[in-house]
């Protein structure tokens, strides 16, 4: 425990469908708190998505998150949004981390890929004063003045079209995910 989790805890909010979770996301929650911007990061994934998405089920993303980011000290999934239920909203899963952990601020860790949507979030003027964002690069957007790092282009969807066809996703996503999605078929599949 360092002095400042003493004093008032930084805690990294990091969600995202995590459909699958790949290297990128676990590239993102390590630079975090690599950076010394946070203390610890809440891997956060969602419920019901807000825009609609459909997804493979939040148990099977639940799991496959465990396993993706298990070799990391500091970084804990989190069932918070399973727990709120209903449509994931950030502000309302904000609200509920501040009533569970008093005390403690938060940071919400992103991609600069989002950057271009949080038009369409719910509340996002008051989600950027409950946490401010803590931006990584992406490739392929912008750079974030504040990062020189640029997380590779890896996606979900291209991974999920590769494990629909069982293709070798080494060192895009965790072995174990790769074995669960394909064996369950959750992306469709031979």
């Amino acid at each position: 425990m360092s002095s400042r989790d003493a004093i008032a805890p930084v805690i990294g909010v990091f969600g995202g469908s995590f459909d699958p979770p790949h290297v990128g996301h676990v590239m993102l929650a390590t630079w975090a708190l690599a950076s010394g911007a946070v203390d610890r990061v809440l891997v956060i994934p969602t419920y019901q998505h807000a825009f609609g998405k459909r997804s493979a089920s939040f148990e099977q993303r639940r799991q496959m998150c465990e396993w993706a980011f298990a070799a990391l000290n500091g970084v804990e999934v989190s069932t918070v949004e399973a727990e709120l239920g209903g449509e994931s909203r950030t502000f309302n899963t904000l609200q509920e981390l501040s009533r569970r952990e008093p005390g403690a601020t938060f940071r919400l860790v992103i991609g600069s890929d989002i950057l271009e949507s949080v038009d369409r979030w719910y509340r996002w003027e008051e989600i950027a004063v409950l946490a401010p964002p803590l931006v990584v690069g992406r490739e392929g957007y912008p750079l974030p003045p504040e990062c020189p790092l640029v997380l590779p282009n890896v996606s979900s969807t291209a991974l999920r079209e590769s494990l629909s066809r069982s293709e070798d996703t080494t060192g895009r996503v965790h072995p174990r995910v790769a074995a669960l999605a394909m064996e369950e078929k959750l992306y469709g599949g031979v």
